[in-house]
């Protein structure tokens, strides 16, 4: 093998998380938890038995690898057979449920650690996983389906993030062996997946069943889901939705009005976050009335995710439903009922309305660290900090003033806001961090001061300790800013936002391994994350001396950076380095022209101010790449 050449192995690639784990951890932390560790210990037993290794288990997620992929489909259907015996004896609403993804792959081995787009492809197929469920990728099903004695059904091509072919994917049906079966043809055995699918719908409630019955005949069948050929418009590279009107179940024909409120309401408030595509509520409104299918909304909208539901009044009582689908194939991703009084139906619109918001960007943009922007009860608060944030996020010196107002403005509408006030802080270290503000010493003062507001109302919020962790990095205080940003990561373990911010600080203080792990965790716990994301791991990769990773992902950062997301200064400047290290020096040299047009008195001088790094020869070998890129002294 030659010298500094990577070891690759295809390998059988099994990803499962728990179906529901934020629910269950807001119903009971500590008996989710006990469940969890139990658990954990079941699949791991498994895996072992099977010849397969745990790789890493962050949160409720598990990854492993196997050298066969019959060993690893076994095992799969091993533990899904062991946990729903055990969930036998929980309650209903305790169960815990696991989504299994299977892939066959090449992957890059690093000591223990694996990397690649089999990993990536495992992972997106046990989100298409339904709970207790298994899927599998093509390439693994070429290779089992003859050797178990197992029912596949073909869920067709899925697209993939970040992969460029679509993927085949087959869900695994133990109780029969129908490899290929079309999807919906009935079986002689029940199976135990079977009795505890029967058992779920008994256990419904009135209006539940009626809810169920409902959806399977809009959307049930395999001929309903959304054909991405068929779309009147080609899908946005990123999450798209449509909203559409909530149906009034309720005989009052006086409560279309807020069953209509809600459904604006949301439309309205999703059209805020960046990260999403929305479509209209003059476009989604034309179907109001009608029994229109969300393959049919799906391909005349061209959007992905349909979010749909149900408003019914009873007396002084009022329940709103609603689910997400996705339309590509057909499944239910998320379902939650609201039951309330009917007291102000302007705060109920409100209230219900941040509810589905949160669990609609949990879902598809921001990961776990969402549910933190829904602990307001101010709509219009809310509103503000999401506008902020997308300001913030672009990193600039307009838009960091833009969002410092945004942010001012959700803690006046809502001074108990921790978030609002974290975020203001936030505003100000960037001031002295990037050298937007006239008083570095000023902008510190005023960081610290909301910091102290935020953790005086929530002194266990992640996002504080993290915010704390910066500060102290600002100050040179590099033991202080790595200890506040792990108690933010024990506090947040599923946090995207702390993981990436620790990765920043590890790369600061020279522990680039440790940051790269930290950067990737976060692009896994945030797979539709923020550009600046990439601006993290890239320094990382280059500092680590994996320069063809960084010139990756630094080129994926340039060209979200040129769509418009933020400012592509950082980007050239990586690459610029990157390119030294490669020995590419042309290709560095046009990345400092394009630094000079950006800011055309930049010099190694001013440059040296940018950076952080706690060891000097670190500030020094930055300098010194940008030299040789032709940066004037």
């Amino acid at each position: 093998m030659p010298s500094g050449r990577r070891k690759r192995k295809l390998s059988a690639i099994l990803s499962a998380d728990v179906k529901g784990y934020s629910r269950l951890m807001g119903d009971d932390e500590l008996a989710t938890v006990d469940t969890l560790k139990e658990y954990r210990k079941v699949l791991a037993t498994h895996i072992d038995q099977y010849n397969g290794r745990v790789v890493d288990s962050p949160g409720d997620n598990l990854l492993a690898q196997f050298s066969s992929v019959v060993d690893a489909v076994e095992c799969a259907v091993a533990i899904q057979g062991d946990i729903s015996g055990r969930n036998t004896a929980l309650s209903v609403n305790r169960k815990m449920e696991f989504r299994i993804g299977i892939n066959l792959g090449d992957v890059i081995e690093d000591g223990d650690r694996i990397y690649g787009d089999g990993i990536n492809i495992a992972a997106r197929i046990e989100g298409i996983s339904e709970g207790g469920g298994i899927c599998i990728s093509g390439t693994a099903y070429d290779q089992v389906k003859n050797k178990l004695n197992l029912g596949f059904e073909f869920l067709g091509k899925q697209t993939v993030k970040n992969i460029s072919d679509p993927v085949r994917v087959y869900r695994i049906r133990p109780e029969s062996k129908t490899s290929g079966e079309a999807p919906g043809r009935k079986r002689k055995k029940s199976g135990l997946w079977r009795k505890a699918i029967l058992y779920g719908v008994f256990i419904l409630t009135i209006t539940g069943v009626a809810w169920a019955i409902l959806i399977f005949f809009l959307h049930s069948s395999p001929e309903d889901v959304a054909s991405v050929e068929k779309m009147m418009f080609p899908l946005p590279d990123k999450p798209s939705i449509a909203v559409l009107p909530f149906v009034n179940m309720s005989r009052d024909q006086d409560q279309e009005y807020f069953a209509d409120g809600v459904s604006e309401n949301i439309i309205t408030a999703l059209s805020y976050i960046p990260q999403m595509f929305v479509i209209a509520r003059n476009s989604t409104f034309t179907y109001k009335g009608k029994p229109v299918k969300v393959q049919q909304v799906s391909e005349e909208l061209g959007v992905q995710y349909v979010l749909e539901g149900s408003v019914q009044r009873s007396g002084d009582k009022i329940r709103v439903t609603a689910q997400l689908i996705d339309a590509t194939n057909g499944h239910h991703l998320w379902a939650e009922r609201y039951d309330r009084e009917l007291k102000d139906i302007f705060a109920l619109q409100d209230e219900i309305t941040l509810k589905i918001l949160t669990a609609l960007q949990v879902k598809l943009t921001e990961g776990e660290q969402a549910r933190l922007w829904g602990t307001t009860d101010n709509l219009e608060a809310w509103g503000n900090v999401i506008k902020g944030t997308a300001l913030f996020e672009q990193f600039t010196k307009q838009g960091n003033s833009r969002a410092q107002q945004f942010f001012e403005r959700a803690a006046a509408l809502d001074p108990n806001w921790d978030i609002a006030w974290t975020m203001l802080a936030w505003t100000h270290w960037a001031e002295a961090g990037i050298g937007w503000g006239e008083s570095p010493a000023e902008s510190i003062r005023q960081a610290i001061e909301f910091a102290e507001k935020a953790a005086a109302i929530n002194n266990t919020l992640p996002e504080v300790n993290s915010l704390w962790s910066n500060i102290y990095l600002a100050q040179g205080e590099y033991d202080k800013a790595i200890s506040e940003g792990e108690k933010a990561i024990a506090l947040g373990p599923n946090n995207a936002l702390c993981h990436i911010l620790l990765a920043y600080t590890m790369t600061a203080a020279g522990r680039f391994d440790e940051a790269i792990e930290l950067a990737e965790k976060a692009m896994r716990l945030s797979p539709y994350s923020p550009a600046w994301y990439l601006m993290m791991i890239d320094d990382a990769y280059r500092m680590a001396g994996r320069y063809e990773e960084a010139l990756a992902i630094g080129n994926q950062h340039l060209d979200r950076c040129l769509q418009g997301e933020c400012e592509p200064f950082t980007a050239h400047m990586g690459l610029a380095a990157t390119y030294i290290g490669l020995g590419r020096i042309k290709e560095a040299r046009s990345h400092v022209s394009e630094l000079l047009k950006i800011m055309p008195d930049l010099s190694l001088d001013k440059a040296r101010n940018m950076f952080s790094f706690k060891d000097p020869a670190h500030v020094e070998r930055c300098l010194d790449a940008l030299r040789r890129a032709g940066l004037p002294e």
